[in-house]
């Protein structure tokens, strides 16, 4: 798919999905953007292709999200992106790109909370560390010894902060990127 229509229909069926959901719960108070994929390269061979296709998913996309869930939500809504602690620590090669988008992703965020705080809608990022999943088991035992904590994170730890975000309790807190990945980053 060239990379011009893929941008285009990623952000027209997020749209649609965002409506789809005000509408079938008359409301949308919180949005939780978990989009985000991982093409490795170097710099110096990555291709413009790849690229484009990272930033569409990884940036763009949050962007459409937050997007479409400012035009749906009631005031005082939530919105949560997911992002990485690589937006901090670029930790092993041909990571660069992806590290740039989910840096990006703080940027966006804090002007997100700017933007729609007099709506009191806040905008925030949270940014998991090594966490044990299908996909990165593999690797738990090249990657624990690196953190401080010596484990993996866990997929309830990061829900528990997505969810505490999305509570009345954080109200107060928008802007921010909050990183959870046992010290690794530390």
């Amino acid at each position: 798919m060239q990379a011009k229509s893929f941008k285009g229909k990623v952000a027209l069926e997020l749209r649609a999905a965002v409506a789809r959901a005000a509408k079938a719960f008359g409301t949308l108070d919180i949005f939780v953007s978990n989009a985000g994929i991982l093409t490795r390269g170097t710099i110096d061979t990555y291709t413009l292709e790849d690229f484009d296709r990272m930033v569409a998913i990884n940036v763009r996309a949050a962007f459409v999200g937050i997007q479409a869930a400012a035009q749906e939500m009631n005031d005082g809504g939530r919105i949560v992106i997911i992002g990485s602690n690589t937006a901090i620590r670029t930790a092993f090669p041909g990571a660069s790109v992806y590290s740039m988008t989910k840096a990006a992703l703080v940027g966006l965020v804090r002007g997100a909370a700017i933007d729609l705080a007099p709506r009191a809608i806040t905008v925030n990022n949270v940014q998991p560390g090594p966490t044990a999943t299908d996909m990165t088991s593999a690797l738990a035992e090249l990657v624990k010894p690196l953190i401080p904590l010596k484990r993996m994170g866990d997929v309830s730890e990061v829900a528990s902060l997505v969810s505490y975000l999305a509570s009345e309790e954080a109200g107060f807190i928008t802007g921010a990127s909050l990183t959870i990945d046992g010290g690794y980053v530390a």
